[in-house]
Order: C-alpha cells, then structure tokens, then sequence
C-alpha cells in the first residue's frame, strides 16, 4: 500500500468517527510538543510558579491570592462540602443521604462519605488567576506559554488581549504568546480555568475528572512557564526500528516558518541545514526543504532516516537502554529521547524485540490523596514505578486517563511498560459512538497524547479509554483502523479496556477484557488444576444469535483480582493533604458501635492474608494458562473511591498496610514463578501428596539448564525427606513462556514416618509446606521460589465418649433446656438452621471490591479471624499431645470446608464484649459482629452453638471431622469455662429471629446516578 493509499484509509476513518479535520487541538491554540520546550533553562525560560493573583467566579476583579503550581483545594479555596454540594462523580450508594446513622456525618463542616475521601472543599466553575511577567528586551523569538496539567479548560489573555484556549486533559496547554508580548516591559497573564466536564463530555465517572478519584480540581499542577523558542519547529517524532537499527526523524516547523521558507524573497537567506546528533554521535544533511503533508498550507514536514546499526543497545524492562537526540535545523532545535524496542502481535503472542513478553500489570487509578492530582515530578513517578517492581510488576494501565510527561520519563529509566488511555468512561452519562462530542473529542485526545508522548519506549499500549456504552464497538475498531493507517507502529492499539460482560471488538492489536478471571472456589475446593485456556480460545458473545469470535490475538485480563481486606484503621494518620480519610473514621466507628473496636487489628491481619492467598492463586491461573499474555490488577494498590475499594496488598499511597503478610507476594508475581497443579490441598494419611510441576518464564531469553528442587516445609524447616530434584545435571532449554517440568508425588505415610523418626511424639493433624526452587549457577543462587501450604488429618477420627452431662442436638429442644436448668452442658449443630444471621452470605472467598458499589450483592464477609488462644484449639488432655485443631490465624484453605457458603450467627443481642472464636469478617459498610460459634453460661448451664456443618459426610470431610472431635473434646473438658451470660431467649431467637435488614434506600443498578436532593 502506497503513502497516498493510506492517506486515503485515515480520510475515511475520521469521516466515520465524526472526524471532519484531523487537527489535534481547537483553533485558537498552539500545539508544539515537549521535545520542542525540553531542556530549555536560565535564559531561555521564566517560571511563573509562585503567587498569583486569584478570583473564583465569572469576572476578573482580583480579590484573592493563590499559589500555582496548585489546585483551589491545595490552596484552601472553593465552597465548604454539605449534602447539597454537586459532586462531579455518580454516587452510586443513596443510603448515606437517608440512613439516620450517617446523619452525624451529613453535617456541614463535619461531612465525611463513606465512598470516597473527603476533601474540605470544592468547587466547579471558572476561576481567574493572574500574574505579571517581565519579559526581557532581547527576547525577540517565539515566545510560548506552557502550562502543564491545568484542569479543565483554560482561556489565556496576555496584556488584556485573548490569545486563545484549549481544553485538553492529557497534555500541557501551549499558546503562542508572540504578538501579545511586550519584550522589555510588564506583562500582565491572566488566565481563566473552568473545570465543568460537559464541554468536554468524557462522563462523569472518568478517572480524569471524578470526585471518585483525584477530584474535578480546578488549577494548573505542572510547570507553568514562558519559554524562549528559537526558529519554529512544532514537533519532533522518532520511530526507531529495533530490527534494523534505523531511526526515523520526523520534524513539523511552524506554520510561521514553513512560510518563510515557501516566501523566501530576493536577497533574503535561510539557513536550512540539517543536524540531528544522537547520544555524541552527529548526522548532516545539507540544505534540507520540507515536504508539504496531507492538510498543511505550507511544506511542513521534514524526514530523514539514520542509522543506529553499529552501537544498537535495546530497550525493555531488563535493559532500559535509552538515547538522547537532538535536532537543529538553521536556528530552531529541539531535542527528545527514545529507546530502541519494537512492539507487535504474533497471533497470541504479544512479542518485544523479537521474543514473546507477558504481562505484569496495574491500574493506576488516578489516586493521590495528598493533592488530589497525579505528580508531575519525575521522582513522585520513580517510587511508584520502583515498588510495582519490587511487587513483580513490569507494566501500568491508567484508568480512563493520561498521566503526565513525568510518568513515561521515569518509565523509560526504570524499564516499565505504560497502558494510557483516553481520559474517558464513556458510560455513565454519555455514550460512545452515538454522535456526542465525546466522539470527536476522544480521537483528538488520543493524538495529542500520541504527539506529546510517542517518543517514549515505555508508551508501548494505547486504549480509547474504560467501558464504553453506546455503539462503541464500531467507533473503536474505526479508532483501531485510524491508528494503523497513520503508520505509527510504536505501540499496540487496543479499541478499550472492557469487562467480560461487554461485547467482542475483532479489530484491536490486542484485548483487555474481563471473562476470563476469578477463582471459582464458591462451586469446588481450593485446587490449582485448572486455567484459562477455553476463555482464551474463544469468546461468544450472548444475544438472540450468539456469535462465537475465535481469538487469535494477545489477551490481557481486565482489572483482575478485586479482592478486598478490612480497612487499616493506621492509615488515617497519612492523610495530611487535601483529602481526608472520613470513609475510615465511618467505619471505624461502626466497628465502635458494634463491640468490635478492639478487633480492627486482628480482622486486618486475617482478611489481609486470605486476600494475599486469594490473589497468589487467581494470578497463578492465570500464568498457568496457555497462550494468556497476562493480566492487569485492580489494584497493586487500593482504590479510594466507589465505596472505598480495599483491593490492594498496598494501600492507596503505595505502602505496605500494617500487617505481618503471611503469603509472599514476590512468589508469585516475578519474572520467574515455579508452578505446581494440585488436586487439593488437605490431604490424609493414607493419600499420596501429588503435583504437576511447571516453571513460568517471562525473562528475556530462554533459561539453559535451571536446577529445580522440590521440598516440603514443616514450620520454619525444609525437610530431607520428600527432598527431588529436577534438571539437576542435566542440559535443558527451558523457553520463554510455561514449561512443563515433571510430575512430583510423595506417599504420606512416608512424611509421617519420617516425621516420627526425628520427633516420635508427632501427631496428626498438621500443616505442612511444599516448597518449590529454581536455582541458577548454584544452589545459593535462587531464581525463583513458590509455596504451597497443605494439611493432612488422620484417616480416621474417633469421637470421644461424652459424660452425661453432655448433650448435642441442632435445636434447643426441651431436653437441652433441661440439661441447662440442671447445669448440664449443650452443644447445638446448628448448621442450616440458624435465622439470626441468615441475610449474611459467605462464601470462602472475601467481598469482590466492596458492598456499597454492589449493593450488599454477596458475598458480605472477607474471611474470618480465629483466636488461636482460645482453649479450642489448644492441646487436647488425651494424653498424646494432639492439639484439638491445627489453626492459622485466619481462614487458610483448610477452613475451605468449614466456612464455604456456611451460614453465620449475627451476635448482636450477646454481650456487646463478647468475641467469638471464629467470627468471620463482616463487610465494613456495615459491620456486624458474626459467628461461626457462639458459647456462653445459659440458666445454670453452659452451651455452646454452631453454625459450621460438623454432622454431615464425614468420612469425606477430614476438617469437619476433626472440628466436630475438637468440639465435642472442648465441650466435655474443664477448658470449657464460659465468661459471659446469656438469656436462654436469646438463644432461641437465633432459630426464629432476623436481624434487621440493611437498607440501601434504593434497588437501582450500580450506575445509578446521585439522588436529587431538595
């Protein structure tokens, strides 16, 4: 296909995308990329940072000083946020507004919301900020004013003449200021900001204007400079070809300069010569005229191609090898810096510089509590990107949103791959393709982020933006086709990053999309058999005719894993900046008010390890999977807003929360993973410990003779016996991407007799760990590492004989009353039967994002805290030094069996001080206080309920088996000693009594919007 064939194909698609030009900015506005203004200092540029003068409103009358770089919010301005204050974002959850329990919370000057942080201010509207500038004589060149990361539109006057104005969300303002310039005077800038989204129509959930997020701030958070420009070049593209070593230049002049050129007069000289130095190195060309492209009024554009060839060093996350390049043409420069790395699909495969790559990935949710706005200094960007690394991360997509310039700059250092996106959701509010200004608007964003961003390596995705409605898939594959017929092979184009309830869109590079995630643990116990592979394979998308779409493109999951933990209640003392953390003080106090304060600790410590486990097995699945290109998380850290999301092993500042991590993160998420498939993980005397070996190798070339060693972990020792070794001595090419290693197993009898040969008192049940080694050169030189608790229990159990004293049933019958009277003993198996508690609905797994964004959808609870002081679970008087039942903590895959879709007890009407000893972790929007057992004096005896099924399939159920032995043992023995009394009606109510129900005052969907209020 010829230049001119596909001038034609990018003609057609703009036409079809609502496209009539395809300049990338409003008339009025100068668009001249950061390679144009980089590197310029002393004087060749005057900051304006500083004081400003300030007015919020319509009008220019100054009554107020602010200080820029800033928002309103960081300098303290805008109005004090009541009930009335018209949030940007949708609200989602309307019981806040009518649940009498928030009323305290609804107070002006005391608000606090429980579905984002709260900042003590807001404003949406114009504001007018002035400064003025001397500007020196001898400044005679292009004079250009550059304001980075200004929110939302901004209308600049210099001297009290309009220059122009530009609404873009994802790159600097930049306005030719020459004409309005008096060079050797004063000048006053005025600049007006209006941060109302319905001109730029991108919806009100986007992550580049929501309360939900960063907030619809109105200011100017960049640099914010005049800048000396010498001659007049625009732009500065490079396309580097990897495979070749051949750098492609691309310069667009002025149109000021193009017609100097194309008006030269008689006697007059140009100087058109040509340098472009790379690193030390320096090209010439002599007398270079530029060509006139499709849309210019005058030849603009010069190309030229050199050649890197004999010094080529590549760019990726492994060698983030990086080269300067500057261009000079007569008096005009502009320099930028690129990196050598080529980026494409293969089928399936998604291949860098020739070898397949697999994606470890985030989303940046455009979070930053401390300012409200993402940083745009290089070093903010550097730590964000360093720990994603340090967690074995290797890429970033930004939620409906563009970062700043900073943000690539320290990708490309560091060796991280970026996702950007159209700072759009077009969704909730508006719709995409469907003729709104939103169609227009996401085509121009995506060029301008293209044309101030393109130059970095790390800028290796590009998506339209987050879950579009409307008739979108065709706007998004016309979007695709626009990208592909501009040449631009720098990046892989992705139409949007959508859930796995949205349609199929064939014509994106490669696809984000949910449907092919999660664990399915809700239907089956914990194994590590299955993947992804027929998710991946094929899509059918539902509808009167299903159409099943064969994928043969790289597959990325979409905003996987979700898991939630409890709040850590430390964290509030963060929160020294715009924003603070009342969503935490809410639910600190529901926690308060339901006896639980001094649980918070220890419901965090339980619900943050399941969710580390919940995360490990659901991202190995995914490496498992055959042909699965890898995934983007929802969050590495937690996200703030849509009723404060605790997805994030890291809270929302990107620190580790204040628990000990029992599951290390860094195992399971690196280049390098050792991977076992096992059938189960709780196992029997008599079983045969089983696993299917594989190593996940996502380092930049295959691996050549890796030993790799398996061995099984009891408490902090590795063991001799079960100790195998695999590839050991031997020459193996183990290639990028999942290789089989070989099956492992090891007979239990073995264990346990090798146990009691060093421990002769060794008894069942007990945990163990297997324990899986990639070693490189030597033994002391670990790769890669990976663990896998599991548990064996006897094969058989006998239950202890009770005394007469003892009565179990599953309801309190009159036989149990009379045994209480009597000061007998009662143990209710209640399992199945209990109301008080019936409207709480666990499963193993804890709440996916949370409940108030769901609306109380299942499940409620986040795993459950077990006190492993509590006698239950100490050694048993039999005699052998069996403890009764072997606990973490927290709910390890060995309460799988216990808890899994188990009903709960709500313990509202016991003591306000009682804690169960197995109190599973209720949804924090609400926080009841929950059991899986409940014990207490009741009349002259003592009773003890629970709602865990210790009856049912036995000799199938080792951990029920084990639980009811433990039970009916405790319940029998002096350690049963109840502290608190209970009225024997309390106890009955909990077979015939509901707690009340929890009202979200609405039954909408989730994209409902606020509620109107008077």
């Amino acid at each position: 296909m010829n230049v001119a064939d596909m001038k034609d194909i990018k003609k057609i698609v703009l036409l079809l995308l609502g496209v009539l030009t395809t300049a990338a900015g409003t008339a009025q506005t100068t668009r001249i990329s950061g390679a144009c203004v980089a590197g310029l200092h002393g004087d060749r540029e005057v900051s304006l940072a500083g004081e400003w003068q300030f007015h919020k409103g319509d009008g220019r009358t100054y009554d107020d000083v602010i200080t820029l770089p800033g928002s309103m919010l960081t300098n303290g301005k805008g109005d004090i946020v009541t009930v009335d204050t018209k949030w940007t974002g949708s609200l989602y959850d309307s019981s806040f507004y009518y649940n009498p329990h928030m009323e305290r919370y609804r107070r002006a000057g005391q608000m606090k919301f429980p579905f984002f942080l709260t900042p003590s201010r807001h404003y949406t509207g114009a504001a007018w900020y002035k400064k003025t500038v001397f500007v020196p004589d001898n400044w005679r060149e292009r004079l250009v004013l550059w304001l980075e990361r200004p929110h939302i539109e901004t209308t600049v006057f210099v001297n009290g003449n309009e220059v122009g104005r530009d609404s873009s969300l994802s790159v600097p303002h930049a306005f030719d200021i020459t004409d309005f310039v008096r060079c050797g005077a004063d000048n006053a800038i005025e600049i007006k900001v209006y941060n109302g989204i319905e001109n730029v129509c991108v919806g009100q959930d986007s992550h580049s204007v929501t309360d939900q997020t960063q907030g619809n701030w109105n200011g100017i958070t960049g640099e914010i400079k005049i800048c000396r420009v010498d001659g007049g070049i625009d732009m500065l593209q490079v396309y580097p070809h990897a495979a070749t070593g051949d750098v492609e230049v691309v310069i667009t002049l002025s149109e000021q300069r193009a017609r100097e050129i194309a008006e030269r007069k008689k006697g007059a000289t140009l100087d058109n010569d040509l340098q472009i130095t790379v690193n030390t190195r320096r090209f010439d060309f002599k007398d270079v005229m530029p060509e006139k492209d499709a849309g210019d009024s005058f030849a603009r554009t010069i190309k030229r191609t050199i050649s890197m060839a004999d010094s080529l060093r590549l760019w990726d996350e492994f060698t983030p090898n990086l080269y300067s390049l500057r261009v000079e043409y007569g008096n005009a420069v502009a320099q930028t810096k690129f990196g050598f790395r080529d980026i494409s699909a293969d089928g399936r495969r998604m291949m860098l510089n020739g070898h397949e790559i697999f994606i470890r990935g985030t989303v940046e949710n455009c979070c930053f509590p401390l300012t409200g706005y993402p940083p745009t200094d290089v070093e903010s960007w550097r730590k964000i990107i360093k720990k994603c690394k340090e967690y074995g991360l290797n890429m970033m997509r930004f939620h409906s949103y563009c970062p700043p310039e900073a943000a690539f700059t320290a990708a490309d250092e560091l060796g991280f791959y970026l996702q950007p996106e159209g700072p759009s959701w077009p969704n909730h509010g508006v719709k995409l393709g469907n003729g709104m200004t939103i169609d227009r608007y996401l085509l121009e964003e995506t060029q301008r982020m293209v044309e101030q961003y393109g130059n970095h390596p790390s800028f290796m995705f590009l998506a339209a933006g987050n879950e579009p409605a409307g008739n979108w898939v065709k706007w998004v594959g016309d979007f695709v086709d626009y990208w592909h017929s501009t040449g631009d092979n720098r990046r892989l184009y992705c139409g949007a990053s959508v859930g796995g309830g949205w349609a199929w869109d064939p014509k994106s590079d490669y696809h984000v999309k949910g449907g092919a995630r999660g664990l399915d643990w809700d239907r089956r116990a914990p194994q590590t058999m299955d993947d992804f592979a027929a998710n991946v394979t094929q899509f059918v998308q539902k509808g009167s005719k299903p159409i099943t779409f064969n994928i043969n493109e790289p597959f990325l999951s979409h905003e996987q894993g979700q898991w939630c933990c409890f709040p850590d209640f430390d964290e509030t003392s963060q929160y020294t900046g715009a924003y603070k953390a009342g969503n935490f003080d809410i639910f600190r106090d529901l926690l308060a008010c339901n006896g639980m304060a001094s649980q918070a600790k220890k419901f965090l410590y339980a619900s943050g390890n399941l969710q580390l486990l919940a995360y490990k097995y659901e991202m190995e699945r995914n490496l498992r999977t055959p042909n699965y290109t890898g995934f983007q998380l929802l969050g590495l850290n937690d996200y703030s807003g849509q009723g404060t999301a605790l997805v994030g092993p890291l809270n929302v500042f990107w620190h580790e929360k204040n628990y000990k991590q029992e599951i290390k993160w860094q195992e399971f998420c690196a280049p390098i993973v050792p991977l076992a498939r096992m059938e189960k993980f709780v196992l029997t005397e008599s079983d045969t410990l089983r696993a299917g070996l594989m190593l996940y190798n996502a380092t930049a070339d295959a691996i050549k003779d890796m030993p790799f060693r398996v061995s099984i972990g009891h408490g902090e020792q590795l063991l001799e016996a079960g100790r195998k070794e695999f590839l050991d001595g031997k020459t193996r090419r183990l290639p990028i991407g999942k290789s089989e290693i070989g099956a492992y197993f090891y007979p239990i009898r073995q264990l346990i007799a090798a146990m009691r040969a060093t421990r002769p008192d060794f008894v069942l049940p007990c945990k163990f760990r297997l324990v899986l080694q990639a070693f490189g050169k030597n033994s002391d030189d670990t790769q890669g590492r990976n663990t896998y608790d599991f548990w064996v229990y006897p094969d058989e159990v006998e239950m202890p004989q009770l005394p007469k004293n003892v009565y179990v049933c599953d309801t309190l019958d009159k036989k149990a009353e009379k045994i209480l009277r009597k000061g007998g003993r009662v143990l209710l198996t209640a399992a199945g039967r209990v109301t008080m508690g019936d409207d709480v609905k666990q499963t193993y797994l804890p709440v996916f994002w949370n409940t108030s964004w769901f609306k109380m959808r299942p499940p409620h609870t986040t795993g459950a805290y077990i006190d492993t002081t509590h006698p239950l679970f100490a050694v048993s008087d039999a005699g052998n030094k069996a403890v009764r039942f072997p606990t973490d903590s927290w709910s390890n895959l060995n309460w799988w069996e216990l808890l899994n879709k188990a009903q709960v007890i709500n313990l509202q009407d016991f003591p306000a001080d009682y804690q169960p000893a197995i109190q599973p972790i209720d949804t924090w929007h609400v926080s009841r206080k929950l059991g899986m057992i409940a014990e207490a004096k009741v009349g002259n005896g003592k009773l003890l309920i629970t709602t865990m099924d210790i009856t049912n399939n036995l000799d199938r159920r080792p951990v029920a088996r084990q639980m009811r032995k433990a039970l009916l043992e405790y319940v029998a023995s002096p350690d049963f000693q109840p502290e608190h009394t209970v009225d024997i009606d309390v106890i009955k109510n909990l077979y015939t009594k509901h707690a009340p129900t929890v009202n979200m005052f609405t039954k909408d969907s989730p994209d409902e919007l606020k509620p109107k209020l008077k």
